[in-house]
């Protein structure tokens, strides 16, 4: 079975079809699937731009990211399997859209980034051993495939 045949099962198994058929279960997930990605947010951007020497600067920016990141986790805890159930109501769309691959690429590599390179970075960013370079180089690229991750996300929304 190809993947687009698994993306056509998916799509028309009875309860997707009821969930699109409802008129009112897809935008409470797609809700839902907001406020995880609000709460994502906040939690990069304070980590982010402590790491960038914006803000928050009497705290130690490894206590910041670290208590950031505990809401970073918490929003992909509710956007994952909001998402996952968004994809799979129009699976075969989503197939097709280049913007989905995008944001499924840019969010394979910033989870991977934040929870190896960011957090090691992260966590010896108040040593004088540690370059500020290196922090504001991390929190650079971090942003940027979490924004790339956003509008993906959005364009998928206008297609």
């Amino acid at each position: 079975m190809s993947f687009l045949e698994f993306c056509k099962w998916i799509q028309f198994s009875p309860l997707l079809v009821a969930m699109r058929g409802s008129p009112w279960l897809f935008p409470v997930v797609a809700s839902i699937h907001l406020m995880g990605l609000a709460v994502i947010g906040g939690a990069v951007l304070v980590g982010d731009l402590r790491l960038l020497g914006f803000g928050l600067s009497r705290q130690p920016a490894t206590l910041v990211v670290r208590d950031a990141e505990r809401w970073l986790i918490a929003g992909l805890v509710v956007m994952v399997p909001t998402g996952i159930l968004q994809f799979m109501c129009f699976a075969t769309k989503y197939y097709f859209l280049k913007f989905f691959w995008v944001k499924m690429v840019s969010l394979l590599l910033v989870l991977v980034f934040t929870f190896s390179v960011r957090r090691k970075i992260a966590a010896r960013a108040d040593e004088a051993r540690v370059h500020p370079g290196r922090s504001r180089l991390a929190a650079l690229v971090s942003l940027s495939l979490w924004t790339t991750v956003a509008i993906g996300g959005r364009w998928i929304g206008f297609l």
